[in-house]
């Protein structure tokens, strides 16, 4: 009888121990299939601007956020070729049309950049209009990003008055650009978007002309890889979160 006991006991604490192994390899089964749900999960990401955003001049894979994405793609990152909404001489009210035109409201994105002001300051528009579109247009992107700032990056609008272009008129150019920067700087900062500063690299174009385009106005694939250093890091550690 007491065999009988310990025997009984035995095959009850051995049950016990498979119910708790059951457990875990369906834990781990659960787990593995959120990993690769994640990994089958590609990154979209959403690009508003001008002919910066565009690269005009350059193979649309020399383009930032072509670049961008590469760049991701090699950190291990899943990413989809980017939606861009820009073209060539935009202004900031240009591009709320165009994003009024696009059929993408309500739709969102994993990130968005947005890179927009030099043609306002060309035309010698008003920096207040710039003020107020740009305040849009940045509201507009916090929604595309799932209403996250954090996944909105702003990038500062470059110095052309460097490029051959310009004709030696950088002093002119460059306070105009600063002050149009300062206005994007400010409300960016205030929304809790991300600032990504390029102005000071554009303008390492002055001394190197394979930084600039063919067409001497507008700046090559080797620039925009420099921005990308300074944009992929931060677009990284936001997805991280």
């Amino acid at each position: 009888m007491k065999l009988l006991n310990i025997i009984l006991v035995a095959l009850t604490t051995l049950s016990g121990c498979n119910k708790k192994n059951e457990t875990v390899a369906t834990n781990i089964s659960d787990t593995t299939t959120k990993i690769k749900t994640m990994a089958n999960d590609s990154l979209t990401y959403l690009a508003l601007g001008d002919s910066y955003t565009v690269g005009e001049a350059e193979p649309q894979a020399a383009s930032y956020p072509y670049q961008l994405i590469d760049s991701l793609n090699n950190n291990g990152y899943k990413a989809l070729r980017p939606n861009v909404i820009a073209t060539t001489g935009w202004t900031t009210q240009d591009l709320i049309n165009a994003i009024a035109a696009s059929g993408i409201n309500g739709k969102k994105f994993d990130f968005v950049t947005l890179l927009i002001g030099v043609n306002d300051q060309y035309r010698h528009l008003s920096i207040d209009v710039y003020r107020t579109n740009f305040t849009q247009l940045l509201y507009e992107a916090v929604q595309f990003a799932g209403g996250d700032a954090n996944r909105v990056f702003v990038i500062s609008i470059p110095d052309w008055g460097v490029t051959p272009f310009a004709n030696g008129q950088d002093s002119v150019i460059y306070p105009e650009i600063m002050n149009f920067n300062a206005v994007n700087l400010s409300i960016s900062q205030a929304a809790g978007a991300n600032y990504i500063d390029v102005t000071p690299v554009s303008r390492t174009a002055a001394n190197d002309l394979t930084l600039i385009a063919p067409d001497g106005l507008h700046f090559s694939g080797k620039m925009y890889a420099m921005w990308v250093k300074l944009l992929e890091p931060a677009v990284a550690a936001q997805l991280k979160k």
